[in-house]
């Protein structure tokens, strides 16, 4: 099985500032995360001055001010994600961004030259985005928070559409023909990867259903992930465990600055115990084939009982109950032969605590 591919969200934690964006990639860095993603976009293209704040926004920025004005405070100008991005390049690190506008995508893809483009689960039902980084080719990583089976369908349906690039003009059937079709499913299975979320910071343990991992990879044949807003590790690793193949996880420089993230963000210590418990999981894995492992054959003999003489027994005396055993080591005739041994004539005299032969 193929490693998890693990992205380290920095989001919007950098508040911001350049600085602290690039000291979100040195965390991701020495976690040893094998992307680390940003959040691009113009306030002003993305969110309505009379949008309300999300619950835990209001908990973590206060009621004051607007989701615009909190937003604002945290946007990145296209100059600074370019350094940023040449700032990944230069430590090794992929860098990812979510555009929530079309101008945002359009940098990312054509000024960036990013090859994956990830899609927020709160883009799953803007058609025209979704079309429009489908007409570019670009590989897409798609989170499914909020949404059902039949959502996400209608989402592939329109990703499907805009990869196939024909000149058809854009309708909801043209993109359900685009997404049963042979062609579209085969663009699909190349260019999309799917992620299971709950679209709640934290996100309540209960509300996680991880299960739905695999209900979404049966259901779209898609290499399908689990991104994670729970607080802790032990709902990430066991999405691991269960088959996930990219991990996206938020993180900060500190759980305790200001912003909306960043509470429900894992520490730098969390990060990097993160990825090395994901690495363990994997290991862990296997192939699935239930065989004894290498490591534990020489135990074989040590661990496991034979028929031993219970006490001294006689050549042709008869063996019985009383006088025969199962006992360690391991080696000699199976406890499986016991029955049969019973009232045959021993071959040998033997000891007490003999193996029998």
């Amino acid at each position: 099985m193929s490693a998890t591919y693990i992205i380290a969200e920095a989001g919007v934690n950098h508040n911001g500032d350049l600085q602290m964006a690039k000291h979100l990639v040195d965390i991701a860095v020495k976690s040893k995360a094998d992307a680390v993603k940003f959040q691009t976009f113009k306030t002003e293209l993305m969110i309505s001055t009379r949008a309300s704040k999300a619950e835990y926004q209001i908990q973590a920025t206060g009621a004051a001010e607007s989701q615009f004005e909190m937003v604002k405070k945290l946007e990145l100008s296209f100059n600074q994600f370019a350094e940023l991005k040449l700032y990944c390049d230069d430590c090794g690190i992929e860098f990812l961004s979510t555009p929530f506008d079309i101008e945002s995508a359009d940098f990312l893809i054509d000024e960036l030259k990013l090859i994956t483009i990830k899609i927020p689960s709160g883009e799953i039902t803007n058609a025209p985005l979704l079309y429009h980084i489908a007409r570019k080719q670009s590989d897409i990583i798609l989170s499914t928070g909020m949404a059902t089976l039949s959502e996400v369908e209608q989402a592939l349906g329109v990703i499907a559409f805009g990869l196939l690039s024909k000149n058809e003009l854009p309708s909801a059937s043209a993109f359900r023909s685009a997404y049963l079709s042979p062609e579209g499913q085969r663009q699909l299975q190349s260019k999309v990867r799917l992620l299971h979320c709950t679209t709640e910071y934290p996100a309540p343990v209960e509300d996680v259903n991880l299960l739905a991992i695999e209900t979404i990879q049966r259901a779209f044949g898609l290499s399908t992930g689990y991104s994670d807003h729970t607080e802790g590790l032990a709902v990430t690793i066991a999405a691991v465990a269960l088959g996930a193949s990219i991990i996206e996880k938020h993180f900060t420089h500190d759980k305790q600055a200001e912003g909306p993230d960043h509470k429900a963000s894992l520490s730098p210590e969390e990060l990097q115990l993160l990825v090395q418990s994901i690495r363990q999981v994997e290991a862990a894995r296997g192939n699935g084939i239930k065989i004894p492992a290498e490591s534990e054959m020489k135990n074989i003999s040590i661990a496991r009982k034979s028929i031993v003489a219970h006490k001294e027994i006689k050549q042709g005396e008869q063996l019985t109950a009383d006088n025969i055993a199962v006992k360690r080591p391991g080696g000699g005739i199976s406890p499986f032969e016991y029955w049969s041994m019973l009232e045959t004539a021993a071959v040998k005299d033997f000891e007490e605590g003999e193996l029998l032969k």
